[in-house]
């Protein structure tokens, strides 16, 4: 698996759990995911996503997205996205 850098973390809401997100490319509902900073390492499918309170399921390079997410980030975490080679 390759990854592709799709975006940083730009706020963390620890409820619901989830990380708004600045996009520097595509994702999608079902894309997986990989959120690295400092101390933070894991990776997860993207189950849901928000744009303005409302439900999508892709955003574009540019858009700000809320990803819900199964642990704590930070601020200028990176996000990649992984994609079959």
């Amino acid at each position: 698996m390759k990854e592709i850098k799709v975006g940083r973390v730009v706020t963390y809401f620890a409820h619901p759990e989830a990380a708004a997100i600045e996009l520097g490319d595509d994702l999608k509902v079902g894309d997986t995911i990989h959120i690295k900073g400092h101390t933070t390492d894991f990776e997860q499918e993207v189950e849901s996503m928000q744009i303005e309170n409302e439900a999508v399921q892709e955003a574009k390079k540019g858009d700000s997205v809320g990803v819900k997410v199964k642990e704590r980030v930070r601020c200028n975490d990176v996000v990649y996205k992984l994609v079959e080679e």
